[in-house]
């Protein structure tokens, strides 16, 4: 969670999936924030195979993710993939943040 200026107000981990798959529920994704009045939130989670490329559920995800938060007045700022010791920003590659 972030305050107005980007600055980090606290870390949640909000879910923690299986291996290959997480389930997830966007109302339990922005709950801490609102909770706190942050104005924003990054998002990231791990691929455990070490390949950070995003998956078509991720770029969905995000999607979803975006559209919630502009409902929510709190807005996604990104949404990172990380691999190995690499990460992939969907942002940055215009993935569900249009």
């Amino acid at each position: 969670m972030l305050d107005t200026r980007n600055r980090l107000l606290d870390i949640v981990e909000v879910y923690h999936g299986a291996v290959n798959s997480s389930q997830v529920r966007l109302a339990e994704v922005f709950k801490p924030a609102i909770q706190r009045m942050a104005p924003a939130i990054l998002v990231c989670h791990n691929h455990p195979s070490g390949d950070p490329t995003p998956s078509p559920d991720d770029v969905a995800v995000t999607r979803a993710m975006v559209q919630a938060g502009r409902l929510l007045d709190v807005d996604l700022l990104d949404h990172l993939v990380i691999g190995g010791s690499r990460y992939v920003s969907l942002k940055e590659r215009g993935l569900g943040f249009s």
